[in-house]
């Protein structure tokens, strides 16, 4: 901290771990905000061209930069600044809220299987053991409880669950917001960070392990959870998501050809992590895939059962990262793509996470748009099942052209709407993962009418509108085959938290599926990928294709 500055603090008063303050520093609030670990929706990582990192000043603008070129380009009410522009300049204490900050729905429901218990974990001897494949360390006397937690760390939003390791219930959920979204929206904007801040992969660690820290004191404030009786923690994610929770390195997963430096499962101290459990703890962190196909996809396949169909299904995960895989027990492929965030409330203006105050379901009756909120609460954006209603209404409604034209903004409210660019977004993201469906589908073998179940997994396949979906080319035309299955990234990491068999047939899994790279195989990828982003075949408001 620079001495100029002295005593004085900022303060972020809505967040726990804002509160006490922090120094001030010569940087910027959004660099305050990085240092707390507080999440401020910065998808292009600080660069001033997105206009998400709003915030409000409450006491102590004085101190703070003139606003900036960048700043005056977006529409920002009075008191409100973008926090990667307003940089310190004065010794002031300052008071700052962050603009459109809310919790994330929680998507607890999960596809649950009969398991036999053989967690890891277990009581022998009145001691506290847990067993590995290859060794077995004691982990304390055991005192009447014996808890694990299941993390799906998302890029977006951090879920845990608590578990009873004795009688295999679900105790308790909590999700929150990534806090690393502020270093950029997606993956590769975070692996830049660490590859441009020597202590990067050090701050990125901290940062999302902070996160679940807050939320294990949450479990105990709400639901008097102990964390000192949970053993073990099964954490899945992508492989850049994985590793940085494990503070491992990512950088290979930036450069050609994005393959993380080890697919091998992890098993580590929690006290190693920083995590607030018990301090022998063990930290599980399920095997890769390959590529950008991760512990979360492994997880999804383990929960669908995937391993042990007889027929072939499809799973397809849509967020920030979308992955989709083929296949039944003689054989599974899988691919990954980046959907940009564009239907997690990224890169499309109006776009938001699924918080309270998120429009979720739209409809346009007799050119009358109506709109249903989370919560109930004021609209604040759109969030991704909304996003793609939107779409699904306004090519019934002829607002919007099967070329995805728009012939002027379209208003929801006042202040909410959608534009053309915001279409180009949408359209975007749902052609990189549809080419994907096809193609895996074209290269396992099969016709689509051969696909038995198509799983959608994740919090948004599990509130989308499955026809909507279909009308705008985002799933195939199988309506009656679709079956939703929850957040079954948690789920699967779940199992392997309460069965050691489980454990090791994902690890068997993990090794024999085929990650494979649709827009490295194919010469006209970008043509296949441009002809899935248009309508066609959108049905008309009358109910006939256009």
């Amino acid at each position: 901290m620079s001495e100029q500055y002295g005593s004085r603090r900022m303060y972020f008063p809505q967040y726990r771990r804002g509160r006490p303050g922090i120094p001030i520093f010569d940087g910027t609030i959004l660099d305050h905000a990085r240092k707390l670990g507080i999440a401020i929706e910065a998808e292009c990582g600080g660069q001033g061209t997105c206009g998400k990192c709003v915030v409000r000043v409450e006491r102590g603008a004085e101190a703070l930069s003139p606003p900036t070129a960048v700043e005056n380009s977006f529409d920002l009410a009075e008191g409100e600044r973008l926090a990667c522009q307003a940089r310190i300049v004065a010794p002031t204490d300052l008071y700052v809220y962050v603009v459109g900050s809310g919790d994330y729905t929680i998507l607890s429901d999960t596809v649950r299987h009969e398991l036999e218990l053989d967690p890891a974990v277990r009581v022998a001897d009145g001691r506290v053991v847990w067993t590995g494949a290859e060794q077995e360390r004691d982990l304390g006397p055991y005192e009447g409880r014996l808890y694990g937690m299941a993390i799906d760390v998302g890029t977006t939003t951090v879920v845990c669950q608590v578990l009873d390791l004795e009688g295999g219930e679900a105790l308790a959920t909590v999700a929150r917001r990534n806090p690393q979204s502020a270093f950029g929206d997606d993956v590769i904007s975070r692996i830049d960070y660490t590859l441009r801040h020597e202590d990067g992969l050090e701050q990125m660690q901290k940062t999302v392990v902070s996160c679940v820290n807050e939320m294990l004191e949450e479990f105990a404030e709400r639901d008097g959870i102990d964390a000192e009786r949970i053993y073990e923690i099964v954490a899945v994610g992508n492989p850049t998501m994985r590793n940085l929770f494990f503070g491992l390195e990512v950088e290979s997963l930036g450069v050609i050809p994005f393959e993380p430096p080890s697919k091998e499962a992890i098993n580590t101290e929690a006290a190693a992590l920083g995590l607030h459990v018990n301090q022998r703890a063990n930290a599980y962190g399920p095997a890769l895939i390959g590529g950008h196909a991760g512990a979360d996809c492994l997880a999804d396949i383990i929960a669908a059962r995937m391993h042990r169909a007889e027929k072939p299904c499809l799973i397809i995960d849509i967020g920030t990262n979308g992955e989709v895989a083929i296949g039944n027990a003689e054989g599974i492929m899988t691919a990954s793509c980046a959907a940009g965030g564009a239907y997690e409330g990224a890169t499309v203006g109006s776009g938001i996470g699924a918080i309270a105050g998120a429009i979720s379901n739209v409809a346009i009756h007799d050119g009358q748009v109506t709109w249903e909120t989370i919560g109930n609460q004021p609209p604040v954006g759109v969030c991704g099942s909304g996003l793609i209603d939107l779409l699904a209404e306004l090519l019934r409604a002829g607002i919007m052209s099967p070329k995805a034209k728009l012939s002027e903004d379209f208003h929801l409210t006042d202040s909410i709407r959608l534009t053309q660019q915001d279409v180009y977004q949408l359209i975007t993201a749902k052609a990189g993962l549809r080419t994907d469906q096809d193609l895996l589908i074209e290269y396992y073998g099969i016709e689509p009418e051969d696909i038995d179940t198509i799983y959608l997994a994740g919090a948004f396949g599990n509130y989308i509108n499955v026809e909507n979906a279909i009308a705008i080319g985002l799933l195939p035309d199988l309506p009656d085959r679709v079956a939703k299955i929850g957040n079954a990234a948690l789920a699967g990491a779940a199992e392997m938290l309460l069965s050691r068999t489980v454990r090791r047939e994902a690890e068997q899994c993990a090794v024999g599926i085929e990650h494979v790279k649709p827009n490295e195989l194919e010469d006209d990828f970008a043509l296949l990928v441009a002809g899935n982003m248009y309508f066609s075949g959108a049905l008309t408001e009358q109910g006939q294709r256009a």
